[in-house]
């Protein structure tokens, strides 16, 4: 009998860990897509940016030529 509950234990735990790890699993997959539409982001405000400075720049040298 307690070989049995053994057995039966560590199936239940085996259980538990793998729908931890699979709750886990999820949980990483969001944040890696969040972060990558972050970054995505960060991207276009880059592009964004150097769109201004070149915009900036042409002023200055039409200001100044």
């Amino acid at each position: 009998a307690p070989a049995r509950q053994v057995s039966g234990l560590a199936e239940q735990l085996e259980e538990r860990l793998f729908h931890l790890y699979g709750l886990h699993n999820e949980l990483i997959q969001e944040r890696l897509q969040e972060l990558g539409e972050v970054m995505e982001r960060v991207g276009q405000a880059e592009a964004e940016l150097r769109q201004v400075c070149r915009t900036v720049e042409a002023a200055y040298r039409d200001l100044c030529l």
